[in-house]
């Protein structure tokens, strides 16, 4: 037995309202197209729904065990059309977003504050790992999204470009290197130096901009974070060599920033599995990040 909705409609409305003419005008029919639409779940189901005296519709004992069915089964469709309608108006779901402690702590807070004030709804779960570890979270679909730093070396990845920014050297205000606007090897060759992520593809690069500028690089303290190599650079143990966005995320009175050449620049992406078609919600939080760094002022 095939159902036909439509006729079942008109069933439960000719019940709630008494007649078939009030059903009608619920529903915007003619009063003999309901009655049609009654005639048909009565052929459909093989028993009458109402007794008919003088155009007068009563109930039958079956009708009145069917429509307490009917009225469960509108309701389930109600809900599924609501919980549609939420879901295109992102007025719900949860949203699984992973990255980098540095990320997490300063630059993805800020998109969140803002996807959260766009879609109130939606639950959010954000995930701090390690860069790799983040990578493959996103990769496997653990995760419906992440972000990262270029390069990723990923084929199962998928990568659109936030941001490109600068790498600065972070040292307290009163440095006699402050007065420049631009801080080299050469300049750098005396300085104690605090430097982040031995053996990371930023380090190597930083390494390789002292090697090509014949400087041997004087490094006083290795960290693991721009919060703590900022900080030690505020109180007067040396200067940082840091990426210049998150130098930003952790501002100090004591501090300046002046940037660092040869160039070496953080790409940062958005990520996604590639083996997947991105959803709706990650959609919506990587527009939010690309309105936030069309926003942010150019790299110093």
């Amino acid at each position: 037995m095939k159902l036909n909705l439509r006729a079942l409609e008109g069933f439960r409305e000719t019940m709630l309202t008494g007649s078939a003419t009030a059903a009608a005008a619920r529903m915007g029919l003619s009063q003999p197209a309901v009655s049609r639409l009654i005639a048909q779940v009565e052929e459909d189901f093989g028993f009458e729904l109402f007794y008919r005296d003088k155009g007068r519709l009563t109930p039958t004992p079956e009708a009145l065990m069917l429509y307490e069915e009917v009225g469960s089964t509108f309701a389930s469709i109600d809900r599924i059309t609501n919980l549609a309608r939420d879901i295109s108006s992102y007025n719900t779901g949860l949203l699984k977003v992973v990255a980098p402690p540095s990320l997490s702590e300063g630059v993805v807070s800020e998109l969140l504050t803002r996807f959260v004030a766009l879609y109130p709804k939606v639950r959010i779960s954000i995930d701090s790992r390690s860069a790799e570890t983040a990578k493959a979270l996103v990769a496997s679909r653990n995760v419906d999204c992440g972000f990262a730093k270029l390069p990723l070396n990923r084929p199962d990845l998928a990568a659109e470009l936030l941001s490109s920014t600068e790498t600065v050297c972070a040292l307290r205000r009163e440095h006699p290197l402050a007065k420049y606007e631009v801080l080299t090897p050469e300049l750098l060759r005396t300085e104690s130096l605090i430097l982040l992520g031995l053996g990371s593809y930023t380090r190597m690069q930083i390494d390789d901009a002292f090697k090509a500028a014949g400087v041997r690089p004087n490094v006083k303290i290795e960290t693991h974070t721009v919060a703590s190599a900022c900080s030690f650079a505020s109180r007067g143990l040396g200067v940082a060599i840091v990426n210049e966005m998150m130098a930003r995320t952790f501002p100090s009175p004591d501090m300046v920033l002046r940037v660092f050449r040869p160039q070496i620049l953080h790409p940062y992406v958005f990520i996604t599995s590639s083996l997947a078609p991105m959803n709706r919600l990650a959609r919506a939080l990587l527009d939010v990040a690309l309105d936030y760094f069309a926003e942010a002022p150019p790299a110093s």
